[in-house]
């Protein structure tokens, strides 16, 4: 998953110290507590007075307000589990979860990454728990399609991605699509375009006219793979993209469609059809003047639903990428938001495990839809009424009901998120031309492949 977060920190409850300030660099042991292997405690209620801690990054508008709906919820049912709280962006809990893990005074749930660089890595390390175990005993396997499940799902020493033990489970779905604003395309007398050159000819359009044709902030440096990624779908066959993405062999990063793809992201840039000042502005001043009135289109993912919803009410709409042609079938890069995981070293995996049921419940799934969020399970029987909240389940239900999810590209390798994006900058620079720019990622491949086994 791949939903990055603002960059505002958050803590919640009583932990001063967010946990981490015990851990230092080789402080702690690597190894693993014993995994539990007696029954399942699905009881609660009966597991006498337990205190979790909790580390996410649902920082952001409706995605702070399902969790903190849900957190009170769940305390209220069960007063004897005490929740302590540490919310945290993306990039602070990618850079800080690692050393939490290492050490001694590990959270017993976590949100983690579902990458190879992240959620893979600490499989082989051994600090976090199967939870296959508690898939049987709460239903998980027949509320959550394999479709689904393969997100978080590795071989037990971390090699095999997309098959073997089930390591976390996510709350929301996410798709990366195409925002666009109603009223500046009824300015240009356009329609929500259908084709993929139809979406061309519209952003040419709107730099004709004077309009940022797509609003993009790549300071960050990971936008830029939604924005390739996307691109890739219309030029790449969607199994190739899979066995890169899980990095899988079979496929190739020098090939005709990625190519095409790269070199259609570097006309973008040089045609003027991104936002001039791309390098230099962050992914959320992007979206944010997006939602003020700045740009025709955004390509971003649905996490963005609820801000975007409550700044520009009927004046946003959101769409799948159109395809290359009409009648194609549906491709986009999307799958599951970051699965919460219990930690090895938790104290009280079965609490764990009931707090993780509990947020991924049929109930927590109508409280994901009402503040705005995209539910990964159950979202046929979600209601969402009309606007952006209706674009957005018929987006995701399209795209996976076609078996048009494509995964995020960062989760080829253990590195290929920083090969990735420095590559990406490098060519949206004119850095590196299109084939230097595949070079660097078959290299990156090729030698996790062979390592890899």
């Amino acid at each position: 998953m791949k939903s990055f977060r603002s960059r505002t920190l958050l803590a919640v409850g009583t932990v001063a110290a967010l946990a981490v300030t015990s851990c230092t660099p080789g402080s702690g042991s690597t190894n693993p507590q014993p995994v539990p292997t007696g029954a399942v405690r699905t009881d609660a209620a009966a597991l006498g007075n337990v205190t979790l801690t909790v580390w996410d990054q649902e920082v952001r508008g409706g995605q702070a307000a399902q969790m903190e709906q849900l957190n009170k919820e769940f305390q209220a049912k069960y007063p004897n589990i005490r929740l302590q709280r540490v919310s945290r962006s993306f990039d602070d809990l990618k850079t800080t979860l690692r050393l939490a893990l290492s050490g001694n005074e590990a959270p017993d749930v976590v949100q983690a990454n579902n990458g190879r660089s992240d959620m893979g890595e600490f499989v082989k390390a051994g600090q976090l728990l199967p939870l296959d175990r508690y898939a049987a005993a709460y239903g998980w396997n027949g509320r959550y399609p394999e479709t689904v499940r393969q997100y978080s799902s590795y071989s037990a020493d971390g090699k095999a991605f997309g098959k073997g033990n089930l390591y976390g489970l996510p709350q929301v779905g996410e798709v990366v699509g195409l925002f666009y604003n109603t009223s500046k395309l009824a300015a240009l007398g356009l329609q929500p375009p259908r084709t993929w050159p139809e979406l061309e000819s519209a952003m040419a359009a709107a730099k004709a006219r004077g309009e940022v044709p797509m609003m993009f902030g790549n300071l960050d440096k990971w936008p830029a793979i939604h924005v390739f990624g996307t691109i890739q779908g219309r030029t790449s066959p969607p199994g190739d993209i899979t066995t890169l993405a899980f990095g899988r062999k079979g496929a190739s990063w020098k090939s005709a469609g990625n190519r095409q793809a790269a070199q259609q992201l570097t006309d973008w840039a040089g045609k003027g059809w991104l936002e001039p000042g791309f390098n230099g502005m962050g992914y959320d001043p992007a979206w944010q003047a997006f939602s003020k009135g700045t740009g025709v289109f955004l390509l971003g993912g649905t996490w963005l639903q609820a801000d975007l919803a409550g700044a520009m009410g009927a004046g946003v709409g959101f769409m799948l990428p159109p395809p290359a042609k009409a009648g194609d079938r549906p491709i986009a890069t999307g799958g599951t938001g970051l699965p919460f995981a219990v930690t090895a070293k938790s104290k009280h995996p079965d609490a764990a495990a009931a707090y993780i049921n509990f947020i991924t419940s049929e109930h927590a799934m109508s409280v994901l839809t009402s503040t705005g969020n995209l539910p990964v399970a159950d979202t046929s029987r979600q209601s969402a009424g009309a606007g952006l909240a209706k674009d957005v389940l018929t987006a995701f239900g399209d795209a996976a009901g076609a078996g048009g999810l494509v995964p995020y590209l960062d989760y080829a390798t253990p590195t290929m998120y920083d090969t990735l994006t420095a590559s990406l900058q490098d060519l949206l620079a004119r850095q590196k031309t299109p084939d230097q720019f595949l070079d660097s990622l078959q290299k990156d491949y090729g030698d996790f492949s062979t390592s890899n086994g």
